[in-house]
């Protein structure tokens, strides 16, 4: 039976289209995007090989941007994304509240928590890593949408399908691979490629 479009989550456990035990085999789609995300992921954490916690920590531009915050917000961003392919835009209530907010400290999903290492913040990472890839491999179809939440960037109205939430996450850790690259190269001139 092939999935309609609007096929949510909520309908698909309904139907007992998907059960919480039961994986579904990886078609080619599923495999490409996850492998496609993998790699970048092994990008952005490779750029921190090697460093201190305190190099990882360190302002190497004059942007807000450290090597350990780019993979604590990546982490972050990818374990809410994750939850709204499940949940849908209530994932993403809490912190949606703060995007317009002009007196949020937005610096904040720049850096680790307080105490927070550069190998906990990897290990958290490899973590939200694990749960997602789980999460494409038991989704009954990649059709599965939500409403996305009220925010100036997102069109209003607009819908994404788990199929487009992991494009997101390849476009986003794709991204902050290669800031994650520039700022290692102005640390100590190590680069991710060539």
């Amino acid at each position: 039976m092939a999935p309609s479009v609007g096929l949510t989550l909520t309908d698909c456990l309904k139907e007992n289209r998907m059960t919480t035990t039961a994986a579904v085999e990886l078609d080619r789609e599923r495999t490409d995007l996850l492998e496609t995300l993998r790699q970048h992921r092994w990008f952005l954490t490779y750029t921190v090989q090697g460093l201190t916690d305190a190099q990882a920590a360190e302002r190497t531009t004059v942007s807000e941007l450290t090597l350990a915050g780019l993979i604590h917000h990546v982490a972050e961003t990818e374990a809410q994304w994750a939850t709204f392919i499940v949940e849908g835009p209530a994932a993403m209530e809490e912190e949606a509240a703060t995007w317009t907010d002009p007196d949020a400290d937005h610096t904040i999903r720049w850096r680790l928590r307080d105490g927070q290492t550069l190998a906990e913040a990897l290990a958290e990472y490899a973590e939200v890593a694990a749960r997602t890839d789980a999460l494409v491999a038991s989704l009954p179809s990649l059709d599965v949408d939500h409403q996305l939440p009220a925010a100036p960037w997102f069109e209003p109205g607009k819908r994404w399908s788990a199929r487009r939430v992991l494009l997101h996450l390849i476009a986003e850790t794709s991204q902050h691979a290669g800031h994650a690259d520039i700022l290692r190269e102005s640390l100590d001139g190590q680069k991710t490629m060539g």
